[in-house]
Parts: C-alpha cells; structure tokens; sequence
C-alpha cells in the first residue's frame, strides 16, 4: 500500500511546513504499515549522540539499520502496538536527541538543569507497564535524569484507514515521575497538533477530490516523484506508470511533444509552467485541462515542483459550441445581409442579361458557386433558353438542345417544382439512375463536381430554373437550402419584372420610332444623317428631329426636345412637329413659324410644358440659309482648316413663352457641316451642359479629316465619344447637315 506523506499542496505553506519539520528541535519520524522510515528530521538522526546524518538516508530502512539493537526493538514493539490497538503509545527513557531543546521537569522552575531532583529516577515504565530499558549511565540523585520521551500516534487519511505511525521525540531532565508527566503532556500536545494537521489534510482532501482539480508533485528534475491517485483514477495508470515521465504518455499525441518541451524548459529555467493539454481518460476519450505548476525554492534551491491540473472540457466545449453558433449567426446575417442587397440589386436589373449578373455575384460571394445560369421556359416550344451559359457539355445534362424531356438538374428542378442538391458526381449517377447516362469522360473534363436546381414559379406555374454549381464536392445545409430558396424566389420576380420591361420598352421604342420619319429626304448638294438613341428605361421620350422639302425646292432641317417622359411628352413631340409642318408648308420662315408654334402652345399645351425647338431652312444649291432657335441647344458647326464652334444666334424663351422671334443668316460652304442634338449628348447626372458642350467641341477637333468628311463616321464618332465613360440616363438625338467639299457652287 502507498503510504507517502499527505502534503500542503499550497506552495508557499508546503514550504513552511517542511522548513518547521526539517529544523524542528525535538525528533520527528514517520514510518510505514511496514515498520520502515518513510520521513525523518535531522534532530532524530542525532539520537543518543549520533553525529547529523542526511535525513533522506533513513528512507527505507528498518529500526535495527540505523538505531541500536535494543532501542531498535523496544521501538518496533512500540509501533506493532499502535497499528494493532489503533491507539497512541507514550513511553519515557529513550536516550536523548543530542542537541535538541530541554523540557523542565517543574513548570514552575526557571532552569532545568538547578532543578534538586526528590526521588530516584527508577526505571521508566511503559504504557503497558513493562520495564523499559535505557542505555543511559543513571544519573545522581543530585543531578536531574536527562532522556526523551517517545509519542508514538497512528496516522490516518480521510477515510479513516492506518496508513503510517508518527514519532515524536523529546527531552526531558528532572526525576522519573515528573519526567513521565512532561513526556505525556508533550506527547498529548503533539497528538493535538497531529489530529490537527489530520483534520486540515482530510478537508484538503476532499476539497481536491470534490473539485475538477488535479494535485502533484514533482522532483527538481521534473520527474514524478509522488503517487498522485486522481491522476490515476483519470487516466487508470498505476503508480509505476505515472511516476518519472511516464505521465507523459496519458498525454494527447499531437500535444506530447510540444507539452515535454515546454516542461522541460520550464525545468531548466525555474520558470512557472502554464499550458492546456488534452489528457486521455482510462475510458480512451480525451479531456481538456488547465495546467499550471510553480517551484518551491529553499535557500536559492528548487527542491520541488507543486503542480494542479482543472479540466476545462465543459468550458472548452461550451467556448466551442458559442464559437459555432457564432459563427453559424454570422454566416446567416452575412446571407440575410447579401440576400437583402441581391433583392435590392435585382430591383434595379431592367434586362434579363443584368438578373443574371445580379445572380452570379450573389452566387459566388455568398455560397462560393463556381458558375451560375438562369434558363427561361419558353411555354409555346417547351424549350429552355440558357441566357448566360452554354450547359450542352455540362456533366449534368444529356447535351444538346435543352428541352423540358431531356433530363438535367434544370429540368428535374422544374418537373419536382423542388430544389435539386447533387453533392458529388456519385450522387449525380444515383439521383439519375436510369434517366441520365453520366458520361465519365465528360465528368473528368469538366472542372464542376457538384451542382443546385432550383425551379422558378410563378404562380406555381414554371418560368424557368436557376443552377449553381461548384468546383468540389459540396453538402447543401439547411440554412444554405433556405438561402438558395429564398434567392430564387427574389431572381423569378426580376426575371418577371425583367420581361415586362423588355417588352414593354420595345414596345416604347417602337412608339416613339413611328413618330420619327421613317427616312431623310435625298437632296442633291447636301447629305443628311441623323440617329435616335433612346434611353435605358422603358418611358417614352420626347426628342425628335425632322427634315422635308418646301416648295421652293429649299429644305427645312427641324430638332426638337419636348420636356419629360411618357406618353405626355410623346403627344406633345408629335402635335409639334406636325405644326411645325403645317406651318412651314404655309410660311416656311423661322421667325414666323416659331411665332405660330407659340400661339399653338398658347391656346392648346400646359403652362409648364417646356419645348424647345431648332429650325433651318436651308438651300441646297448655295448653301445659304435662315436659322432660328426657341430655347435649344445651339447647333456645332465644322468647317474644313478652323476649330469647331457654336452657332452664336440668340437662343430664345422656348415655345410658348411670349417673345418676338428672331431668325438669322446661316451658310454652310462646301466641307462643312452642322450637327444639330438634343441635351442628352452633352448633359448627364455626372455632366453639367457647359462641360459637356466643351467636351462636344473637344471630341469633334480631335477628329481627323476622314471622319469629318463622312457624315455618318462623324455622328457615330461624337456619340460613341460623348457616351463613353457615363451611364445614358436621357434619349440622345443627333442630326447632321454636310455639304460634300466636292460641291461646285
């Protein structure tokens, strides 16, 4: 049976209570269930004169090994009688403990040693009342008697069980009698300090063994060097196996290495050792502990190392389990965040071709997709179109055309009306057992291992499917499930939201196209272009341009911007220009037909209908002309060997804002030209009307004289130019008058 010593695990009351042992002046010992020294003081080892041994040295050893033979066998009867009765045993005469302190026989007497002593000494008697022997000269009725007295007392762990005999030693001088008196006096206070040190073991004791903790002790070397038994009832080692380094090996394998270095470092250094280690239990399953040990030092020296080990598994795991969930709330707060700005972003795609954009960025941010398509049933054909993506050679479709009977992820997704997970290629070959033939070669040339259908209803009726697919094998959570569904949810309404646009904006352009002349009339001397570019949204705008013959053989040049957008604006472009007709056909001059145009306005548009309007009337053969302007933007003329400019003509109010209208001379000579345009050439939200007529004037100097001499390369060249870099947020209208430099006038 282990019988080591039960210790002060606290480092710095350790190291008091080996300090009072060690140098304590009355002898002190402990011996095991088998008669032999487990601990000594140095005062004992100086027994009956003997000179100081290493009190270490009596580890081990039997009574007759170090003490003569008969104190030796006087001692062990005494220690035999304690395991037996349980009880302690006092017995004066033991030969004295050279160098230890003196007990008076008197109490009441201040010096010992002067004390007159009343009566022979006699022979000591025992517990038992046996004769004791002494090797002691006896001493002279003169002189007081010096020996010690002997305590021995069981020693008990907290549950009651013998498990050693403490000895206490102490010298007494003065007559037998009083001798015996002091002995049991001492001997009851050692047994009082001795029930009192057993009571603060045992609550010690079970404050340790209730708690989580792990209490050791090691050498200076950082070996083992006592049984620790909760050590062992963790990880069911048996003391051999703990003590040295073999604790070592209850240590997880990929921490052993680590938690060795550091632990000899640690020894080496006198530094305090801090580290979490996995420990593995003698069920095979691992725990977390907390360990900290700290040197006790004596006289400058490491003579121990205290240590604890808590587990810290429930902690840990509880760490684990928030650091999940947290993680978990943030990745479905990060989709919710990149659902919320994909519905936002899709609430501005007006094309299909821009939903899909919007759906292959969600795709790859938000699940890290390593394609995303959206494919639109076609209900007359029973054919899917792809918009953005070729799947004919995709590892999950049959390839070819791709129809709602040949089978695909798609295709299954709108069959099911549910979500299609594929996580593998294997998976593809058992969720299509007998539908699709999983061509090998095309599954290895394909980087793709893992695909997504989702259907797109609407009304529960199709609309077409949305597919990811991804470069690894990949297990859809139920939380990425939701997301997906969600997200398909948000792409069918901005595909739907998406058609009606696209129809309903051609059908717009189409509107406002009939309102503009199907084409230019073909003049000898003078070539006309002119391009109508509508805006990004489906509202109808209110540009417009014109160009017809008068009469009198001279051409009538017209562009015009009715404020605004929708049909109201388009009524208004419409009524203007027909006026504007009537009124040239009756008296072609500017001045009079911008007069007639602001009594129309007066008597049938909206005060806060804002037109304006640019008119020429022009003569083909000479080149000279008459332009006037309510309140448009003023024409750029070019001219052959000068820099471009603007016409210098006063603009005016616009129709309908009462003021006398002026016209004036306007020529073009032969490699000219005029370009007439609307505010959305030159004005955006980016671009205010000043810098844009600047950069207008910019673009057309640097073009070189090809361009210049083709009306058309030249009103490709100044929208391209002007458009370049900004969003079209308005209609763009050019017209472009060129007389050819080959013209002889």
């Amino acid at each position: 049976m282990e019988t080591s010593v039960p210790r002060q695990r606290d480092a710095s009351d350790s190291a008091l209570v080996d300090m009072l042992m060690l140098e304590a002046p009355i002898g002190l010992a402990l011996f095991g269930t088998d008669l032999r020294f487990r601990w000594v003081n140095a005062a004992l080892t100086r027994l009956d004169g003997h000179a100081e041994a290493d009190p270490s040295s009596y580890a081990g050893h039997r009574l007759a090994d170090v003490w003569p033979q008969d104190i030796a066998a006087r001692a062990e009867t005494a220690l035999r009688q304690v395991l037996a009765g349980g009880g302690p045993v006092t017995e004066p005469g033991y030969p004295p403990v050279t160098g230890a302190s003196l007990a008076p026989a008197d109490a009441n007497t201040a010096d010992a040693n002067t004390a007159p002593a009343d009566a022979d000494a006699g022979e000591p008697a025992t517990s038992t009342g046996e004769p004791a022997t002494s090797t002691s000269e006896p001493a002279s009725s003169s002189e007081p008697v010096m020996s010690s007295c002997a305590s021995w007392f069981p020693m008990r762990d907290a549950g009651g069980v013998i498990f050693g005999v403490g000895l206490t030693m102490l010298n007494v001088a003065g007559p037998s009698a009083e001798a015996a008196g002091v002995a049991a006096a001492a001997a009851a206070a050692a047994e009082a300090v001795a029930a009192e040190l057993r009571r603060s073991e045992e609550r010690y004791r079970s404050l340790v063994q209730g708690g989580a903790q792990v209490v050791w002790v090691a050498a200076p070397d950082g070996a083992m060097k006592e049984d620790s038994p909760e050590w062992r009832l963790i990880t069911g080692q048996l003391v051999e196996d703990y003590l040295g380094y073999g604790w070592l090996n209850s240590i997880h394998p990929e921490d052993r290495d680590r938690v060795e270095r550091d632990w000899r470092q640690c020894v080496r250094t006198g530094r305090v050792f801090d580290d979490r280690y996995r420990i593995r239990t003698k069920a095979g399953s691992y725990r977390h502990y907390d360990v900290r040990a700290v040197p006790i030092e004596r006289d400058g020296q490491i003579v121990e190392w205290v240590g604890a080990s808590t587990d810290v598994t429930s902690q840990r795991e509880a760490e684990e389990m928030r650091g999940r969930l947290t993680e978990q709330l943030s990745a479905a707060a990060l989709r919710t965040a990149r659902l919320q700005q994909a519905t936002s972003m899709l609430a501005e795609a007006l094309t299909v071709e821009q939903v899909v954009e919007v759906i292959t960025e969600v795709g790859r941010t938000a699940i890290g997709a390593l394609r995303s398509a959206v494919a639109l049933l076609d209900p007359d054909s029973a054919r899917l179109r792809v918009v953005n993506d070729d799947l004919r050679n995709a590892p999950d479709s049959a390839g070819g055309e791709l129809t709602l009977e040949s089978p695909s992820v798609m295709t299954k997704a709108i069959a099911t009306r549910r979500p299609v997970l594929v996580e593998d290629p294997e998976d593809l070959r058992r969720q299509f057992e007998g539908e699709l033939e999983i061509d090998p070669e095309r599954v290895a040339a394909s980087d793709e291992r893992s695909w997504v259908g989702l259907p797109l209803l609407a009304a529960g009726a199709p609309l077409g499917a949305l597919r990811f697919s991804f470069g690894r094998p990949r297990k859809i959570t139920e939380e990425e499930r939701v997301f997906l569904e969600a997200l398909a949810g948000q792409c069918q309404l901005a595909v739907e939201r998406a058609g009606l646009y696209e129809r309903e904006h051609k059908t717009a352009e189409t509107l406002q196209r009939s309102l503009l002349p199907d084409q230019l009339p073909s003049v000898p001397g003078l070539v006309l272009v002119a391009k109508y570019r509508p805006a990004k949204n489906m509202e109808i705008g209110g540009d417009w341009y014109d160009a017809f013959r008068l009469a009198d053989h001279r051409l009538a040049v017209a562009l015009g911007d009715v404020m605004g957008k929708g049909l109201t604006a388009a009524a208004g472009m419409g009524r203007v220009r027909n006026a504007l007709r009537a009124l040239a056909l009756t008296d072609p001059r500017p001045a009079a037909v911008l007069g007639g145009l602001d009594r129309l306005f007066s008597a049938t548009e909206q005060d806060e209908q804002v037109t304006t309007v640019a008119y020429l009337v022009i003569d083909p053969e000479t080149g000279d002309g008459v332009l006037g302007n309510a309140g448009h933007l003023p024409a750029l003329v070019l001219e052959a060997g000068c820099a471009p400019r603007f016409d210098q003509v006063e603009a005016g109010t616009p129709l309908g804002w009462a003021s006398p209208r002026k016209q004036h001379a306007f020529n073009l000579r032969p490699g000219s030209t005029a370009v007439f345009y609307s505010d959305g050439l030159v004005e955006n939200r980016n671009r205010g009307l000043d810098a844009g007529l600047e950069e207008l004037a910019a673009v057309a100097a640097r073009a070189d004289a090809d361009v210049l001499a083709s009306p058309g390369r030249l009103l490709e060249y100044l929208v391209e130019r002007m458009l370049a870099g900004h969003e079209q947020d308005d209609d763009v209208t050019v017209l472009v008058v060129h007389v050819p430099a080959g013209d002889s006038r």
